[in-house]
Protein backbone atom coordinates (compact mmCIF):
# COMPACT_ATOMS: atom_id res chain seq x y z
CA UNK A 1 0.00 0.00 0.00
CA UNK A 2 1.44 3.49 -0.89
CA UNK A 3 1.82 5.94 1.30
CA UNK A 4 -0.85 8.53 0.53
CA UNK A 5 -3.50 5.58 0.16
CA UNK A 6 -2.15 4.87 4.02
CA UNK A 7 -2.27 8.50 5.24
CA UNK A 8 -5.93 8.40 3.83
CA UNK A 9 -7.30 5.77 6.09
CA UNK A 10 -5.38 7.17 8.66
CA UNK A 11 -7.54 10.40 8.71
CA UNK A 12 -10.68 8.47 8.16
CA UNK A 13 -10.00 6.09 11.44
CA UNK A 14 -9.07 9.70 13.22
CA UNK A 15 -12.45 10.86 11.57
CA UNK A 16 -14.60 7.98 12.79
CA UNK A 17 -13.48 8.08 16.04
CA UNK A 18 -13.53 12.07 17.10
CA UNK A 19 -17.63 11.50 15.48
CA UNK A 20 -18.62 8.95 17.76
CA UNK A 21 -17.03 10.63 20.48
CA UNK A 22 -18.79 13.89 19.91
CA UNK A 23 -22.07 11.66 19.82
CA UNK A 24 -21.22 10.20 23.28
CA UNK A 25 -21.15 13.22 24.73
CA UNK A 26 -23.38 15.51 22.95
CA UNK A 27 -26.21 12.88 22.42
CA UNK A 28 -29.25 12.88 20.13
CA UNK A 29 -32.04 14.39 19.30
CA UNK A 30 -34.72 11.63 19.25
CA UNK A 31 -38.19 10.86 20.38
CA UNK A 32 -40.47 13.38 22.08
CA UNK A 33 -37.78 15.63 23.21
CA UNK A 34 -39.34 18.61 24.22
CA UNK A 35 -38.15 21.44 21.07
CA UNK A 36 -36.59 24.32 22.85
CA UNK A 37 -39.70 27.05 23.79
CA UNK A 38 -39.64 30.36 22.04
CA UNK A 39 -41.40 33.57 23.49
CA UNK A 40 -44.76 34.34 22.57
CA UNK A 41 -45.60 37.65 21.59
CA UNK A 42 -48.31 39.12 24.14
CA UNK A 43 -51.46 38.62 23.32
CA UNK A 44 -53.58 41.37 22.15
CA UNK A 45 -56.52 42.75 24.55
CA UNK A 46 -59.79 42.51 23.03
CA UNK A 47 -61.82 43.96 25.98
CA UNK A 48 -61.79 47.90 27.04
CA UNK A 49 -59.20 49.25 29.17
CA UNK A 50 -59.38 51.92 31.88
CA UNK A 51 -57.69 55.00 31.68
CA UNK A 52 -57.44 57.62 33.43
CA UNK A 53 -58.68 60.61 31.10
CA UNK A 54 -57.17 64.14 32.34
CA UNK A 55 -60.45 66.78 32.96
CA UNK A 56 -62.61 63.65 33.85
CA UNK A 57 -64.99 63.71 36.60
CA UNK A 58 -64.16 64.40 39.85
CA UNK A 59 -64.42 61.64 42.67
CA UNK A 60 -64.94 64.60 45.24
CA UNK A 61 -67.85 65.62 43.43
CA UNK A 62 -69.21 62.29 42.42
CA UNK A 63 -68.45 60.53 45.54
CA UNK A 64 -72.01 63.26 46.99
CA UNK A 65 -73.97 63.74 43.46
CA UNK A 66 -73.67 62.72 39.84
CA UNK A 67 -71.60 65.14 37.72
CA UNK A 68 -73.94 65.73 35.08
CA UNK A 69 -76.59 66.80 37.74
CA UNK A 70 -77.27 70.65 38.28
CA UNK A 71 -75.94 70.43 41.62
CA UNK A 72 -72.65 68.51 40.51
CA UNK A 73 -71.55 71.34 37.55
CA UNK A 74 -72.49 73.95 40.16
CA UNK A 75 -70.17 71.94 42.53
CA UNK A 76 -67.96 71.92 39.71
CA UNK A 77 -67.91 75.51 38.66
CA UNK A 78 -67.56 76.30 42.63
CA UNK A 79 -64.48 74.58 42.53
CA UNK A 80 -62.88 76.13 39.47
CA UNK A 81 -63.51 79.44 40.70
CA UNK A 82 -62.05 78.87 44.07
CA UNK A 83 -59.13 75.87 44.10
CA UNK A 84 -59.18 75.93 47.87
CA UNK A 85 -63.22 74.54 47.82
CA UNK A 86 -63.15 70.96 48.87
CA UNK A 87 -66.54 68.99 48.90
CA UNK A 88 -65.28 66.64 51.62
CA UNK A 89 -63.53 69.24 53.45
CA UNK A 90 -67.29 71.69 53.17
CA UNK A 91 -69.69 68.74 54.14
CA UNK A 92 -67.24 67.93 57.44
CA UNK A 93 -67.34 71.22 58.23
CA UNK A 94 -71.04 71.65 57.93
CA UNK A 95 -71.43 68.88 60.14
CA UNK A 96 -69.60 70.78 62.74
CA UNK A 97 -71.01 74.01 62.05
CA UNK A 98 -74.89 72.50 62.51
CA UNK A 99 -74.51 70.40 65.91
CA UNK A 100 -72.76 74.46 67.15
CA UNK A 101 -75.41 76.44 65.79
CA UNK A 102 -78.05 74.58 66.79
CA UNK A 103 -77.02 74.04 70.44
CA UNK A 104 -76.54 77.79 70.53
CA UNK A 105 -80.15 78.39 69.36
CA UNK A 106 -81.70 76.51 71.15
CA UNK A 107 -79.81 77.36 74.47
CA UNK A 108 -79.90 81.47 73.14
CA UNK A 109 -76.44 81.68 73.33
CA UNK A 110 -76.48 83.58 70.34
CA UNK A 111 -73.40 85.72 70.87
CA UNK A 112 -71.25 82.80 69.93
CA UNK A 113 -72.88 81.46 66.66
CA UNK A 114 -73.31 84.85 65.29
CA UNK A 115 -70.40 85.16 62.73
CA UNK A 116 -71.20 81.97 61.27
CA UNK A 117 -75.20 83.51 60.76
CA UNK A 118 -76.51 85.89 57.66
CA UNK A 119 -77.80 88.93 58.65
CA UNK A 120 -81.06 87.58 57.86
CA UNK A 121 -80.62 84.03 59.79
CA UNK A 122 -79.76 85.86 62.83
CA UNK A 123 -82.53 87.73 62.53
CA UNK A 124 -84.60 85.13 62.58
CA UNK A 125 -82.85 83.44 65.19
CA UNK A 126 -82.71 86.54 67.61
CA UNK A 127 -86.41 86.70 67.38
CA UNK A 128 -87.30 83.54 68.42
CA UNK A 129 -85.22 83.75 71.48
CA UNK A 130 -86.28 87.07 72.24
CA UNK A 131 -90.27 85.60 72.32
CA UNK A 132 -89.17 82.96 74.49
CA UNK A 133 -87.38 85.43 77.16
CA UNK A 134 -90.30 87.53 77.20
CA UNK A 135 -92.73 84.73 77.72
CA UNK A 136 -90.23 83.60 80.65
CA UNK A 137 -89.14 79.96 78.84
CA UNK A 138 -85.49 78.02 79.26
CA UNK A 139 -84.50 75.79 77.41
CA UNK A 140 -82.56 72.50 78.40
CA UNK A 141 -80.70 71.09 75.40
CA UNK A 142 -78.72 68.51 74.91
CA UNK A 143 -77.17 67.63 71.45
CA UNK A 144 -76.99 63.80 71.15
CA UNK A 145 -75.50 63.16 67.05
CA UNK A 146 -76.24 63.24 63.75
CA UNK A 147 -77.17 60.05 62.64
CA UNK A 148 -77.39 61.26 58.13
CA UNK A 149 -75.53 63.85 56.42
CA UNK A 150 -76.27 64.55 52.89
CA UNK A 151 -75.62 67.45 50.33
CA UNK A 152 -79.00 67.80 48.24
CA UNK A 153 -77.90 70.81 46.42
CA UNK A 154 -75.80 73.78 45.20
CA UNK A 155 -76.19 77.31 43.20
CA UNK A 156 -73.31 79.10 41.98
CA UNK A 157 -73.49 82.28 40.19
CA UNK A 158 -70.82 83.29 37.76
CA UNK A 159 -71.57 86.85 37.70
CA UNK A 160 -71.36 87.60 41.49
CA UNK A 161 -69.05 84.28 42.47
CA UNK A 162 -71.18 83.65 45.23
CA UNK A 163 -71.93 79.96 46.06
CA UNK A 164 -74.82 78.16 47.95
CA UNK A 165 -74.44 74.32 49.24
CA UNK A 166 -77.49 72.88 50.84
CA UNK A 167 -77.31 70.19 53.33
CA UNK A 168 -79.59 67.74 55.13
CA UNK A 169 -79.31 66.96 58.30
CA UNK A 170 -80.74 64.09 60.47
CA UNK A 171 -79.98 64.63 64.08
CA UNK A 172 -80.65 62.93 68.03
CA UNK A 173 -81.27 65.32 70.67
CA UNK A 174 -83.46 65.88 73.85
CA UNK A 175 -85.16 69.06 74.67
CA UNK A 176 -87.18 70.16 78.09
CA UNK A 177 -89.07 73.56 77.92
CA UNK A 178 -89.73 75.06 81.43
CA UNK A 179 -91.79 77.95 82.14
CA UNK A 180 -90.87 80.97 84.75
CA UNK A 181 -91.90 79.19 87.51
CA UNK A 182 -89.59 76.23 86.36
CA UNK A 183 -92.09 73.67 85.86
CA UNK A 184 -91.55 71.84 82.63
CA UNK A 185 -94.32 72.79 80.16
CA UNK A 186 -92.93 70.72 77.01
CA UNK A 187 -90.30 67.80 75.60
CA UNK A 188 -88.19 65.76 77.84
CA UNK A 189 -84.65 65.55 79.23
CA UNK A 190 -84.73 62.17 78.77
CA UNK A 191 -86.77 61.14 75.91
CA UNK A 192 -84.12 61.69 72.64
CA UNK A 193 -86.03 62.97 69.29
CA UNK A 194 -85.41 63.01 65.90
CA UNK A 195 -85.13 66.34 64.01
CA UNK A 196 -84.80 66.93 59.83
CA UNK A 197 -82.90 69.97 58.64
CA UNK A 198 -82.11 71.31 55.14
CA UNK A 199 -79.58 74.09 55.98
CA UNK A 200 -77.97 76.22 53.09
CA UNK A 201 -74.63 77.44 53.64
CA UNK A 202 -73.16 80.25 51.24
CA UNK A 203 -70.26 82.29 50.71
CA UNK A 204 -68.29 84.59 47.84
CA UNK A 205 -66.14 82.16 46.43
CA UNK A 206 -62.24 82.89 44.84
CA UNK A 207 -61.70 85.86 48.03
CA UNK A 208 -59.45 83.99 50.32
CA UNK A 209 -62.03 84.11 52.86
CA UNK A 210 -63.16 80.38 53.29
CA UNK A 211 -65.90 80.60 56.33
CA UNK A 212 -69.06 80.03 55.16
CA UNK A 213 -72.21 81.02 56.57
CA UNK A 214 -75.96 80.21 57.24
CA UNK A 215 -78.07 81.68 54.80
CA UNK A 216 -81.35 79.93 55.04
CA UNK A 217 -82.98 77.26 57.11
CA UNK A 218 -85.62 74.63 56.20
CA UNK A 219 -86.91 70.92 56.70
Amino acid sequence: MNSPALQLLVLAAIAIFLILRLRSVLGTREGFEKPKTQKQAPKRRTGPTLEVIDGGPDPDVTDYVEADSDTGKALSAMKAADRSFNVREFVRGARGAYEMILTGFEKGDLAEIKPFLSDDVYEAFAGVVEAREKDGLSVDFTFVGISETTLVGADFDEATNEGEVSVKFVSESTSAVYDKGGDLKEGSTTDIKKQRDVWTFGRKMGTGDPNWFLVATGE
